[in-house]
């Protein structure tokens, strides 16, 4: 009888590989000077992908248990610290925090070099503290959110106005909550940084616009292997890099179309807007001019384009998301319709417009809109992070 030694080779081929692997782990954790978090033994290659199984939530606390609130486990060829406790992560991010600031970029985020100018994304620099003090001076002040009251309920009666004008159109009562929201908050944005509405439902631009976002955010959420193994990233096995080049460029295409026609603006009609208008974020932006010591000196078209689709970004698509599913979720609850209802009832009258300021005294509606949001954010984040002293 003959051998068929791919039989014989393959096997002992593949335990040479995972002995030298785990020599080579033994080795290299002898010759750390910092000692790491306990963890898993892995498979040579793969590491710890298999121990996340198809609930990795619960498979993470089944390794609490064992291991402790730090788990160390080494995903594919990336080293990543599980934090399960709320005393591991204080003391992490307390007295530790420079060292995991920055973030592991991955791949999909490389697209059109969108990690260099994004804030959540850039490292710990001078062009990070920049934007920071950008925005708590000129955007995140309780007088500014107290100017901009009138613009966000202008936005919201549009958006009922558009969704009444649908109903009486439409043959069919239902409709899509997004198409509806997502525009109100965009324009929401809009006025607070370009000091105009941008788009109505029926708008082409606000189609593409959401098309592109949707894309956007599907592509960042997909697990993706070139993250989990960067050695083959070039190959970009899933295609996601391809996809998010075409979703994040007509973004880009959309929101750089914005800054040059105010820059064309400017040029024609003079740098200084009068005296009676006041600057909105998107002048700040471009008027800025840093000190050179501990500011950049100027911001790139291309920074401000990114910035700015970042903002509109968190502002939009996230909150747009959350009240389509809070909604659908309440249409499923009667008991807790009812009671909203009988509130608003209350507090604000029948047939009277609610106004921002009557949300205060709305505890039932303000108690489930939080529930939605910490329901709705719940979810285990493995952030691939790499400390300093490994």
């Amino acid at each position: 009888m003959e051998w068929n030694w791919n039989h014989v080779l393959c096997p002992i081929l593949i335990s040479l590989v995972s002995l030298l692997w785990r020599l080579w782990r033994k080795k290299s954790n002898c010759n750390s000077a910092y000692k790491l978090p306990p963890g898993p033994r892995g498979w040579p290659m793969i590491g710890n992908i298999f121990d996340l199984g198809t609930l990795p939530h619960r498979s993470l606390a089944a390794l609490k248990e064992k291991h402790g609130p730090l788990v160390w486990l080494s995903i594919g060829s990336v080293n990543v610290i599980v934090v399960q406790s709320a005393v591991a992560a204080e003391e992490l991010f307390r007295n530790h925090d420079l060292s995991l600031f920055d973030r592991t970029i991955i791949d999909t985020m490389r697209s059109h070099d969108v990690y260099k100018s994004a804030m959540s994304l850039s490292s710990y620099n001078i062009y990070w503290r920049t934007l920071r003090r950008i925005c708590t001076i000129e955007l995140f002040t309780t007088k500014r959110i107290n100017e901009t009251m009138l613009l966000r309920q202008n936005c919201i009666d549009d958006m009922l106005l558009w969704i009444e004008m649908e109903v009486k159109n439409c043959e069919n009562t239902a409709i899509t909550v997004t198409h509806f929201v997502f525009p109100a908050l965009f324009n929401m944005i809009g006025n607070l940084m370009l000091s105009r509405n941008l788009v109505d439902p029926h708008m082409e631009i606000a189609s593409e616009f959401y098309t592109a976002l949707s894309g956007f955010a599907e592509c960042l959420g997909r697990p993706n292997i070139s993250d989990l193994f960067p050695s083959v990233r070039w190959l970009d096995l899933q295609g996601l890099r391809k996809s998010m080049d075409c979703h994040l460029g007509k973004m880009i295409e959309i929101m750089s179309g914005f800054v040059e026609e105010r820059v064309r603006h400017r040029q024609q009609n003079g740098k200084e807007a009068p005296e009676e208008t006041r600057k909105d974020f998107l002048d700040v932006l471009l008027d800025f001019e840093g000190t050179g010591k501990d500011e950049i000196d100027k911001l790139s078209h291309h920074q401000i384009t990114i910035f700015l689709q970042e903002l509109f970004f968190a502002g939009s698509e996230t909150i747009s998301t959350t009240v389509e599913w809070a909604m659908c979720e309440l249409l499923q609850n009667s008991k807790g319709v009812v009671e909203i209802k009988a509130e608003l009832g209350r507090v604000v009258g029948a047939n009277k417009k609610l106004k921002e300021t009557d949300i205060d005294n709305l505890h039932y509606l303000r108690a489930t809109a939080r529930y939605f949001i910490i329901s709705i954010g719940n979810f285990v984040k493995i952030s691939t992070v790499k400390p300093e002293w490994t």
